[in-house]
């Protein structure tokens, strides 16, 4: 069965990524490191408009160039958001291999690592709706595109990083479904 994705336009899809981002990753500090590339307005958001995972692979080699090509106070960070394509989450797992692949083609492994996000994340081990996989659950199947200099930069800034993936299984099982699905209400805003 191929399952095929309602028409958003692109800038909703960047609103919703970025409210997502807002809300979740730096309003849960899901990741500590979020926030100033959000602040300073230098993450790139990038919306394939691919419909096969070969179309996004392209898409995928033109965004690993234009990031390590690119200045880090203009771009640190890219979100390749594709939400048309790898809408099951074991394609899109799969695809990671890809992703993996494309790196190692450029010579880009070592500069540029994937992050994963999809909107049925899960973690192996956990069952489809247990709370820690929402840690990774984007509005959209997304490709986050990070620079490992920075990343190292990050983790050696912040104490205890290691201890980041526990804190963020903690703070989702206290959250609950129920205060997930607050975070997102459209009702109630403080």
């Amino acid at each position: 069965m191929t399952m095929t994705a309602p028409f958003i336009s692109p800038a909703d899809i960047v609103a919703a990524t970025q409210t997502w981002l807002e809300k979740a990753v730096i309003g849960l500090n899901l990741c500590p490191f979020a926030k100033a590339p959000f602040v300073k307005e230098q993450i790139r958001y990038v919306v394939s408009q691919a419909r096969t995972p070969e179309d996004l692979l392209k898409d995928l080699i033109s965004e690993l160039e234009t990031l390590a090509e690119a200045n880090p106070e203009q771009i640190e960070t890219t979100l390749l958001i594709h939400p048309a394509v790898l809408l099951d989450f074991l394609d899109y797992n799969d695809f990671l291999d890809v992703a993996d692949g494309a790196l190692e083609d450029l010579d880009l492994d070592g500069q540029i690592q994937v992050a994963s996000f999809h909107p049925d994340y899960q973690f192996a081990g956990t069952e489809v709706d247990d709370i820690e996989n929402y840690t990774n659950r984007s509005p959209f199947p997304m490709l986050h595109l990070l620079r490992e200099e920075s990343v190292d930069k990050a983790v050696l800034s912040f104490p205890d990083a290691d201890a980041i993936y526990e804190k963020n299984m903690e703070t989702m099982r206290t959250l609950g479904h129920e205060g997930w699905r607050r975070l997102f209400s459209t009702h109630g805003k403080k």
